[in-house]
């Protein structure tokens, strides 16, 4: 599998640029597009499933155009979208099945395999006879993340799929996915949690305001807040200026002050060492870096 973006654009009617030449080229694997809210995450994914026409440039998924192909990508991709809804009326395995059958997945008996071998990867099987509408929120997310995979997809996008989960769901939602990752599959997971990303994609981009910024390796991006992440010990007395003077990252209380992890080149006056960075230090640093040099 190959998904190939060139020079997508896509400009509202208001005049918003949403997407303003994106490229990027993916394959096999899990892929994370990490970006704050706004960035255009949610509008890229909207276009690659069809829901939505870019303003100009081109995608090409294994071979087919999806401007000419849309049908032929339809049956390929599976999706779910941060408002994920259902039909309430539905049981758990009715909706399931009519996914299903929407993906192209026919015979029933066939059907009625893959949705039970489903409904037990994502622990929904005991409640298949329940209506969606009755489900908890987290099975409900499970609900959205099956009728996604449900008929293997050779692409499959999903848009902040972990936003209310709880860890242990987040847990088991990163493993269904990494287990699913090991097909002949393009799994393209769009966030603003940074440990969705570190926590599963080997290759990954960075969208701000509509622009690719970053695409490669989660360690790439790493190395590249290297000697810029610092511990400042504080008192209590320097938290409020150190607050003020640096891009804080996180603080922890500590005997007599405060453990202050900050972005910076250098520390100046207070007591400090130098910490590998994470994967959210090196947003963080990234951002901040790709501002400084834009203005």
């Amino acid at each position: 599998m190959e998904l190939t973006i060139k020079d997508l654009c896509k400009t509202y009617s208001n005049g918003h640029r949403a997407l303003k030449s994106v490229n990027l080229e993916i394959t096999n694997g899990m892929f994370g597009l990490l970006g704050a809210n706004g960035a255009g995450k949610s509008t890229l994914m909207r276009i690659l499933v069809s829901l939505m026409e870019p303003s100009s440039g081109t995608i090409t998924i294994d071979g087919f155009d999806l401007c000419k192909h849309r049908k032929e990508v339809r049956t390929m991709t599976g999706y779910l979208p941060q408002d994920f809804r259902f039909f309430p009326k539905l049981k758990t395995w009715e909706f399931l099945d009519y996914s299903a059958q929407l993906g192209g997945l026919k015979g029933k008996s066939k059907r009625s395999e893959a949705i039970d071998e489903m409904l037990e990867q994502v622990g929904l099987y005991e409640v298949r006879e329940r209506y969606a509408n009755q489900l908890s929120g987290g099975m409900k997310r499970r609900l959205g993340i099956a009728q996604a995979l449900i008929g293997e997809p050779k692409l499959i996008i999903v848009d902040e799929p972990t936003t209310g989960l709880d860890p242990d769901e987040r847990i088991r939602f990163r493993n269904l996915l990494t287990k699913v990752s090991n097909r002949d599959v393009i799994i393209i997971l769009s966030t603003h949690i940074v440990g969705d990303i570190s926590s599963t994609c080997n290759q990954m981009a960075l969208l701000r305001r509509g622009e690719v910024v970053f695409r490669g390796a989660p360690e790439d991006l790493i190395k590249e807040a290297e000697g810029s992440v610092w511990r400042i010990q504080a008192t209590l007395e320097q938290f409020d200026e150190v607050n003020t003077n640096y891009n804080v990252i996180s603080t922890i209380p500590s005997v007599g002050g405060w453990d202050i992890e900050v972005i910076a080149s250098n520390t100046g006056k207070y007591p400090s060492e130098p910490i590998q960075p994470n994967l959210e230090h090196a947003y963080v640093y990234y951002m901040e870096h790709f501002l400084e040099q834009a203005i």
